[in-house]
């Protein structure tokens, strides 16, 4: 029991250390053993504890007690070119306009199942079903539109299997998930930092603030809430194995603080500031003594960002051909339709930063509004599996997992299309009672455009600001993974 209850706080300190994930929002690494089918069949092969999540339905066709635990190390790399951005004025962004956004990351998981009776099994997993990060240089040329974008979401779920006929069983969990976000970029302040000098022109003298150019806005927040999974797993014909899994829905309210520096004084945020002076309609104040319009280095609100993960539906099929041979199948859905936009709102009885921004968003406490207008999208999977001897079984998987972004709602957050995966792997039967899977994996992605724009809660185009670019994305994924039965 202490070997069990020590591998269970490893794992936990793992997953609290985690940071930033994998480029994409919904993560599949929760199975290496799976990972090398390309996740073709999940949920109907019978493998290992990792049915916990994939299904728990399946855990009546495992004897005794297992635990799997592993890591999934994700070389992901964003190649971005051809970079064209302009201010809310229309007036040209200077910035890199080429480079490289790379991420290396780990992702663990772990599970224990036990058979409690002939019919009634459970489990316990700890993994990461969604990620998102990408973090661009500072001096990009579209940094008015995307800095830091990173979503976490850690889960803990136990889960039930019942057998109702030798052929046919029900399972169900559910899941505690915290998520976490951040959103980052620097502040267009309606050009003024790129019209610098040219400001006399509008004011008859030189009234800039270089400290605007430096503007930067950040979000962060999280929230705790649960989720639940239906699962059915049926063998109607010897060696012809099914599998139906849904994954519900989860809400998050994410709470915490909206952050800028280095603001523009208004007439309307201005306070009881004493020593400004109003030069012209549309101006911010000029600080008297300096000469230069007026700005706060600092400002922070309490805000809230709703955030919605999808539901899915996986249909599955692991047919034995053979004592050797083995193909796997699967199709899925995941309900995208949900994310409609990322709206930032002010929950702060004081409030500083909406004070100026919810007029030009056309929402009352507005701080930001994105429209993403998602649509549901589809996956499926083809796998083959080859038992070599008792001691080895050699596993490949193609998979195709369509984008759920249309090609006008394309932002430089999330640039991703339609993915294409190759996958390999194996398990070595290291004794009786343990043995270790390892898996290999491509993932490639046609060329992807984006012409961003800024908009308004009624979907309105603000101003000028345009962002065009173009991106290659790849990833490449390595997993390991430990099982053992007890």
């Amino acid at each position: 029991m202490l070997r069990k209850t020590s591998v269970a706080a490893a794992v936990l300190v793992a997953l609290s250390s985690l940071s930033a994930q994998a480029e994409g929002y919904k993560l599949l690494e929760q199975s290496v053993s799976s990972m090398g089918n390309a996740y073709a069949g999940r949920g109907a092969q019978i493998t290992d504890a990792t049915l916990v999540y994939s299904n728990p339905a399946a855990l009546t066709q495992l004897q005794g007690e297992h635990f799997a635990g592993g890591l999934n190390l994700i070389h992901a790399r964003t190649r971005y070119d051809d970079v064209n951005a302009v201010n809310a004025r229309g007036l040209p962004v200077q910035g890199r306009d080429s480079g490289n956004v790379l991420l290396t990351e780990v992702v663990p998981f772990a599970f224990y199942s036990q058979q409690l009776t002939e019919r009634l099994s459970w489990g316990l997993g700890f993994y990461v079903p969604f990620g998102l990060s990408s973090d661009y240089q500072q001096d990009w040329a579209g940094r008015y539109f995307a800095d830091e974008t990173a979503v976490k979401v850690l889960s803990l779920q136990p889960a039930v299997g019942y057998k109702l006929t030798d052929w046919l069983s029900i399972g169900g969990a559910i899941s505690l998930n915290r998520a976490e976000g951040t959103l980052s970029k620097y502040k267009d302040h309606s050009g003024l930092c790129e019209l610098g000098s040219g400001i006399a022109q509008l004011a008859g003298r030189d009234l800039s603030n270089p400290a605007f150019c430096d503007s930067h806005y950040e979000v962060a927040g999280n929230d705790i809430s649960l989720g639940y999974t239906l699962a059915l797993h049926a063998e109607p014909v010897s060696g012809t194995r099914l599998a139906l899994v849904y994954h519900s829905a989860v809400r998050y309210t994410l709470t915490g603080d909206s952050e800028i520096t280095n603001t523009p004084i208004t007439a309307a945020t201005a306070g009881d500031t004493p020593g400004l002076i109003a030069v012209a309609p549309g101006l911010p104040l000029v600080d008297a003594s300096t000469g230069r319009f007026a700005a706060r280095d600092f400002l922070s609100e309490k805000s809230r960002l709703a955030l919605t993960t999808p539901a899915s539906l996986a249909f599955s099929v692991d047919q034995q051909l053979s004592a050797r041979w083995s193909l796997q199948a699967s199709l899925s859905w995941t309900g995208w339709s949900k994310f409609r936009s990322i709206d930032i709102i002010s929950t702060d009885a004081e409030p500083s930063i909406s004070l100026s921004t919810s007029s030009s968003l056309q929402g009352e406490g507005y701080i930001g509004y994105i429209p993403e207008y998602w649509h549901d999208s589809y996956a499926a999977a083809l796998g083959a599996t080859y038992q070599v001897n008792p001691d080895l079984t050699l596993r490949a998987g193609l998979a195709y997992d369509e984008n759920p972004i249309s090609s006008q709602h394309k932002t430089a957050r999330i640039p991703t299309s339609d993915r294409l995966w190759l996958s390999t792997g194996l398990t070595l039967q290291l004794s009786p009672l343990r043995s270790l899977d390892l898996a290999a994996g491509v993932m490639q992605m046609d060329e992807v455009k984006i012409n961003e724009f800024e908009y308004n809660t009624l979907d309105q185009q603000l101003g000028a600001a345009n962002l065009q670019a173009r991106y290659n994305n790849k990833a490449y994924l390595l997993g390991v993974q430990y099982n053992h039965r007890f």
